[in-house]
């Protein structure tokens, strides 16, 4: 990890934790070339979904934009595992892909998402600045109230 991400990461008092193994018949990560897949990443905490159900009614807009930072710290920790534990090697984060479990008549997913949005370039500087979708669903895998996968260019 280069000096520059770990200081950041200490700045904001984040330890990346051990990245999750898949729940089923598919890999948490893929590299092709020089770029880096990320599966979709839940907003764990401790070994805990930290929000669940939907958002505008079961989940408010902070609890959900915290939980879509968690997902971002899940991604990186994807991220530290594929590319052992070099995060210095991410040349960019090129887009995420935001999903929000949403009450009807929730429209504001894009700010869930910018929880996401706002910790990668925390951490990331430069690098984290990225295109994106914010959309919602009718429900996530268990019941979680976000779900981000991401796709990055990589040395």
């Amino acid at each position: 990890m280069s000096a520059e991400i770990a200081s950041r990461l200490e700045k904001l008092g984040i330890t990346l934790p051990e990245a999750a193994t898949p729940a089923a018949n598919y890999v948490s990560f893929k590299i092709s070339g020089n770029v880096l897949h990320i599966s979709g990443q839940l907003p764990m905490e401790n070994g805990a979904l930290a929000a669940t159900g939907l958002v505008g009614s079961d989940v408010d807009l902070e609890t959900a934009k915290r939980a879509a930072e968690l997902c971002a710290i899940n991604i990186l920790s994807q991220a530290k595992a594929a590319l052992d534990g070099d995060l210095g090697r991410i040349k960019q984060v090129i887009k995420i892909n935001g999903f929000v479990a949403t009450a009807p008549g929730f429209t504001s997913q894009h700010l869930v998402i910018n929880g996401a949005s706002d910790m990668l370039v925390a951490i990331l500087g430069e690098a984290g600045k990225h295109a994106r979708a914010a959309v919602g669903m009718a429900a996530l895998p268990l019941n979680a109230a976000v779900e981000i996968d991401a796709i990055m260019e990589i040395a």
